[in-house]
């Protein structure tokens, strides 16, 4: 809890820094009119609508009791929502001039504050201050003129101010002599103080969004995305299945028709042998004119001088058996012998023996 309570802290001051940012650069597009009140003693104080306006204006008596009621009903429009630059008497500050090295310039904010305490009766936080422009006073060192005043003295013009709706509240002052510049000591940006704060809000809000939104998406991805994984992972066994039984099929189907070629090479008569087989048979005197062989069916047609001699020696024969005349035995005159039709039926001699 402690660890998302650092984070929540941080991301608030992210969102204050840049919404105080936005409001910065959106204030220096728009100008706002500035209401000046000038301190003419004892708490009295001269309202004039702009810097430019001539004659004292109204008056209105500011202390730390009547604060806003110190201003008449008429005058809460012109100070709402515009800049009121209140302009103090010098009576009010401390006026010291510092001598610093011309290098200190871009460090005067810090090197000031850390020298409050010892330049004037207040501390940092009890007083407010400011300086105005360095003038040189030799090649390489710089003067600066600081005033300063209690925080509880002017904090009454400050609070009235605000009450009446002012948009931003400067305070000013001059050192007694005429030569020197105004010195801004104290500055509050009150509208944007308010709009930082609602920006800051809406930005964290945005950003709480954003980051719940990411959550959720992660999450889904993780679900799908696991999901998904699973299922890829399935359909790759899925796949490696059905190729292992196409391959096993391939291998069976293989196998089978090299058994059928097997089978087939030991159960059907080859010709070679079958005439070989017969070319030992018939004796010198038979002449085959015609030899078919038809699956395990042999017909023999020719001429010999016995053909009934010719269906013992084939009986005899381990390659043959089942000799018969499938056509009548003839005899012409032209032929030497007779005329024969002897049909047999071929044994698979080349048979694996078990």
């Amino acid at each position: 809890m402690t660890f998302l309570r650092d984070i929540a802290a941080t991301l608030m001051r992210w969102t204050d820094c840049v919404a105080a940012k936005l409001i910065a650069a959106t204030g220096s597009f728009v100008s706002r009119r500035t209401v000046q009140l000038l301190e003419e003693g004892d708490s009295v104080f001269a309202l004039r609508a702009s810097k430019d306006a001539k004659g004292p204006g109204e008056r209105v008596q500011i202390t730390a009791e009547n604060g806003a009621s110190a201003f008449p009903p008429g005058l809460t429009k012109t100070i709402k929502g515009n800049r009121v630059e209140v302009v103090l008497q010098p009576s009010h500050f401390v006026f010291r001039q510092l001598e610093l090295p011309r290098r200190a310039v871009e460090f005067l904010d810090g090197i000031i504050r850390a020298q409050i305490d010892r330049l004037t009766p207040w501390s940092p936080s009890e007083a407010v201050f400011g300086w105005g422009r360095p003038t040189d006073i030799s090649t390489d060192r710089i003067a600066v003129m600081i005033a300063a005043t209690g925080r509880a003295q002017v904090m009454p013009i400050v609070r009235a101010a605000v009450e009446l709706g002012a948009g931003s509240v400067a305070l000013v002052t001059a050192a007694a002599d005429a030569g020197t510049a105004r010195i801004k000591v104290y500055e509050q940006n009150v509208r944007g103080v308010l709009d930082a704060r609602r920006l800051s809000r809406a930005l964290f809000g945005v950003l709480v969004a954003a980051v719940a939104a990411a959550a959720v998406f992660v999450i889904a991805d993780m679900i799908i995305g696991g999901d998904l994984e699973s299922q890829q992972s399935q359909l790759a066994q899925r796949i490696a299945e059905r190729r292992g039984a196409i391959r096993a099929g391939q291998n069976s189907l293989t196998r089978s028709a090299t058994a059928l070629l097997d089978q087939r090479k030991h159960e059907s008569p080859a010709t070679v042998i079958v005439l070989e087989a017969l070319s030992e048979i018939l004796p010198d005197h038979t002449y085959v004119t015609e030899l078919r062989v038809e699956g395990n069916k042999l017909q023999v047609i020719g001429v010999t001088r016995d053909a009934p001699e010719l269906i013992r020696l084939i009986e005899q024969s381990h390659h043959f058996s089942r000799a018969t005349f499938f056509a009548p035995t003839t005899r012409s005159p032209s032929d030497p012998g007779e005329r024969f039709h002897i049909e047999a039926r071929i044994e698979p001699v080349n048979a694996p023996r078990t």
